[in-house]
């Protein structure tokens, strides 16, 4: 990355592609924590999967390894490597 300002753009672009990944995962661990939990009148026992219920497997199991998948590969594939030194000569930068 040659000027400043490209370092920047990158920079912001990383910000957005993490918080867009965070708000996703709250999305996700919300709508499956709530969304598949029983009714509050509900007294039965509830299904389990894997000795879990169901919303409790996909909000804080599943959830979390998708989104620790996705950070990874989001490291790999976003973001780039920037020098952090500023380079003076250049007084375009």
């Amino acid at each position: 990355m040659k000027t400043l300002s490209a370092r920047y753009r990158q920079a912001h672009k990383e910000a957005r592609w993490a918080i867009g990944l965070a708000l996703a995962y709250f999305l996700w661990w919300y709508l499956s924590a709530y969304g598949l939990a029983p009714a509050i009148g509900d007294l039965s026992m509830p299904t389990l999967y894997f000795g879990f219920p169901l919303w409790f497997l996909m909000s804080c199991i599943i959830g979390p390894i998708i989104f620790t998948v996705m950070c990874g590969v989001m490291v790999k594939v976003i973001y780039r490597d920037l020098p952090l030194d500023i380079n003076h000569e250049d007084p375009h930068e």
